[in-house]
């Protein structure tokens, strides 16, 4: 199980080190500040759920195993071989962006569970989705407020939701089918919300006129066809 949980958490990093050093690239960050996204995204998230459950200090100083590979994930992503492949083309970053992130929202949403539940299996259901849904989102959101903009998760698509239905699944099934059938399932519902959301066009309510360009969200990676008509104008 131990071997399970570490091998969820070095998928979750990289998705997220990734999503974080790609972002640097589109910003035109240097090396410094695409690692410095790279590893914020990767382990912010994980950081403020030890803090609400009082961990100190957080679990990820306690082994530099996070630290080192989310350094080096966003370093690979800066490969200039590798960097010109995904800024080349703007579906291809898009694509990579959308399915990195989707993959570590889904991941770390379940770990915070987890997390939770190895303090104590007396928490309430309220706190333990509440702690995934932090650790899930957190570090995305911390990504978007250092590189200048407003953190997606509160203006498009289908995000929080779709760790909070992935949460709820997760701690729903814990006590039926074990954590790790649980976590799988908590993982694959967080990752398909996000993709149905993208492909039909989900959103939250808001105000009108205010719907960003199609080219600017993940909206370009599964429904090309709005960001071609749109080009063709």
């Amino acid at each position: 199980m131990d071997a399970f949980i570490f091998s969820l958490e070095m998928i979750g990093t990289v998705a997220f080190a990734v999503s974080g050093a790609m972002t640097g690239l589109k910003k035109e960050m240097d090396l410094f500040g695409a690692v410095v996204l790279g590893l914020i995204t990767a382990v912010g998230g994980g950081v403020l759920r030890d803090v609400i459950l009082g961990i100190t200090p957080p679990k990820t100083f306690w082994n530099p195993v996070y630290f080192l590979v989310s350094i080096f994930t966003a370093i690979v992503v800066f490969i200039p071989t590798i960097r010109k492949r995904l800024m080349r083309n703007g579906s291809v970053y898009e694509t990579v962006l959308f399915l990195m992130d989707a993959l570590g929202l889904g991941i770390f949403t379940v770990i915070g569970i987890r997390t939770a539940y190895d303090l104590s299996d007396r928490f309430n259901g309220f706190l333990l989705v509440f702690v995934g849904v932090v650790t899930g989102i957190g570090g995305g959101i911390m990504r978007d407020m250092i590189s200048g903009g407003t953190p997606s998760v509160f203006i498009k698509d289908i995000y929080a939701c779709a760790s909070i239905l992935g949460a709820v699944v997760c701690v729903g099934l814990w006590n039926l089918t074990g954590s790790a059938a649980a976590m799988l399932a908590g993982t694959a519902v967080t990752v398909l919300v996000r993709c149905l959301s993208v492909r039909f066009k989900w959103n939250l309510p808001r105000l009108k006129g205010t719907e960003p360009h199609p080219d600017q969200t993940c909206e370009a990676v599964l429904r090309p066809d709005l960001t071609e008509s749109r080009a063709g104008k």
